[in-house]
């Protein structure tokens, strides 16, 4: 069997249905194969979305997502997008064409050393020097993306490996299967912290979603009446409106959270890594209180200065460990304070005014809410507005880019999660700053029949950005006004054959998002918002400026 066709059925045989690609010479042979393959080739538009279109079908399915680039240029636009699935644990097998293995470190036409540039950003590595290697650098990396703490694996492929001819028997070859080692000694201590804690806390982060351990988390908090305070990537780990559920700290967090972090006396971290996005000299709890971390990557643990007891394990493994040995109890003052600090956290308002205010657009997405509407955002203030005010009520039905705060990642993630959920509504919170960056996809949402929503957060501005020079840089706007020159984005969409809305008023919000989500074609609801509404609180960089700088709106 050829090489290329080798690849495909490797794939196929791992249930892989769907790959995000981009053509060019060095794999030309894998996309001939295709065209004979059950596996479906989106084409994308430029190769940074196909790794950002994977992650986000990974993280709404919950499986590998698989992208494929040409060598050179095609290798090097794929970095970006498979950095931004590293920082979040998200697992995906990346595909990148090379040039002949006797012409390496000759400088051909389009070779980069795409090995090194992967290194750093991925959990292994392979270049493929001889075909016989092929079943098991897919195979070991199909385990290797998702055990142990999950990440992108990329396979490197020389163009003559891949028109060689394999043995079809190599096709079923065994391999040793990948597990990773766990320590559960320290259980029984967490668990006596646990039950001596009168003020317990749990920290959910990406690791419950990663691991599909929500319902382990919720009955841990259930058990104990601990409240949970989520990082950006454990969104959807309980449900917004559950009477525990104190939504994220961080920079940009709702009160609630970050008061229940002052109070604690028992922080119960789990599968979160304690990042400076979450974690700050605003955030820091108690010196008195102590950690309890479960975490499956050995690296993290430890992190904390407070941790009394460290869990290596994966987060549904360690949760059930727990829950087999603590007994019901419940802290009636704590449940008090819990209960009112959740009281005067009122975030989700509608607020009606002109210019129309971001508050008000969430409180119309949240009306639309179900279980089968996926949420992507981009990066800055619409990410935060969104993160602050949606009413999330799963796992996987939030993504978003956080360790490394791609703008761009949204709109083909959405593009992604819709080909993974094909019966979902998928809706983008954009900013125009991040959808400029990848409005080429519109032609790869219609191409491929994929009707994605995009919710555009207009301001004419990097309102990140903006508002820090607002607040930290006495106003000074430098390389942030957008407004001198935007096109018209509905009319763009129309010009790709999607669709789209102007909204100028906050009476059209709900009926613009409605038509959106009804829509059999990829649409825009183009929503001119406030310039000057800042997302808030906000904790500066440095304590000293401010405790906390302003507070939700009311």
């Amino acid at each position: 069997m050829k090489g290329s066709r080798a690849l495909l059925k490797l794939l196929e045989d791992r249930g892989v249905d769907t790959m995000f690609g981009y053509p060019g010479g060095s794999v030309i042979p894998i996309f001939d194969e295709l065209l004979d393959s059950s596996i479906r080739d989106i084409l994308v538009r430029h190769e940074q979305c196909a790794a950002h279109m994977a992650d986000g079908y990974a993280r709404a399915l919950g499986k590998p997502g698989v992208c494929l680039a040409t060598s050179g240029p095609g290798a090097t636009n794929l970095v970006t997008g498979v950095a931004t699935a590293y920082a979040d644990s998200s697992p995906m097998i990346v595909l990148t064409g090379q040039v002949m293995s006797g012409a390496l470190g000759m400088g051909a036409f389009q070779e980069v050393d795409c090995f090194s540039l992967m290194m750093p950003i991925t959990k292994h590595n392979y270049r493929l020097l001889d075909i016989e290697h092929l079943p098991e650098a897919v195979s070991s990396g199909w385990q290797l993306c998702q055990t142990g703490r999950p990440g992108p694996v990329h396979i490197d492929l020389p163009l003559d490996t891949i028109n060689s001819d394999m043995d079809e028997k190599l096709l079923n070859s065994d391999f040793p299967i990948i597990t990773v080692q766990e320590d559960l000694r320290q259980v029984p201590l967490a668990v006596d912290l646990i039950m001596k804690a009168e003020r317990p806390l749990i920290l959910a982060g990406g690791g419950v979603i990663g691991s599909n351990s929500a319902p382990e988390l919720v009955t841990l908090a259930e058990t104990i009446w601990a409240p949970v305070v989520t990082s950006l990537m454990g969104i959807g780990s309980i449900p917004d409106e559950h009477p525990l559920a104190l939504g994220c700290p961080g920079m940009h967090g709702r009160t609630s959270a970050l008061k229940a972090l002052k109070e604690t006396d028992l922080l119960i971290a789990v599968g979160s890594r304690f990042s400076d996005r979450t974690f700050s000299n605003h955030t820091e709890i108690q010196p008195t209180a102590k950690v309890v971390h479960i975490d499956i990557d050995p690296v993290e643990l430890g992190k904390h200065k407070l941790t009394a007891a460290s869990i290596k394990a994966d987060v549904k493994v360690g949760l059930r460990a727990i829950l087999q040995h603590i007994r019901q109890q419940k802290h009636d003052q704590w449940a008090q304070k819990v209960a009112s600090i959740k009281a005067q956290c009122c975030c989700e308002r509608d607020i009606d005014q002109i210019p129309i205010v971001p508050q008000k657009v969430m409180h119309e997405i949240n009306k639309l809410m179900n279980d089968k509407l996926i949420i992507t955002t981009e990066v800055g203030q619409n990410q935060m507005w969104a993160s602050h005010h949606l009413k999330i009520q799963r796992p996987r039905q939030f993504i978003s880019s956080g360790g490394f705060g791609t703008m761009g990642f949204g709109f083909p993630a959405a593009i992604g999660a819709k080909a993974a959920k094909p019966d979902h509504k998928v809706m983008d919170v954009a900013g125009d700053g991040s959808l400029l960056m990848v409005i080429q996809e519109l032609a790869t949402a219609v191409a491929e029949d994929l009707p994605v929503t995009v919710c555009l957060l207009n301001n004419g501005w990097l309102g990140m950005v903006k508002q820090w020079q607002k607040l930290f840089w006495d106003k000074r706007y430098s390389g942030t006004q957008l407004y001198r020159c935007m096109p018209d984005f509905v009319a763009l969409a129309k010009s790709f054959g999607a669709d789209g809305v102007h909204v100028d008023r906050p009476s059209e919000v709900a009926e613009a998002l409605q038509m959106g989500l009804d829509s059999d074609v990829p649409f825009i609801v183009d929503i001119k918002v406030d310039p000057e509404e800042d997302i808030l609180p906000m904790l500066p960089p440095n304590p000293a400026i401010a405790p906390i700088m302003g507070r939700c709106r009311f």
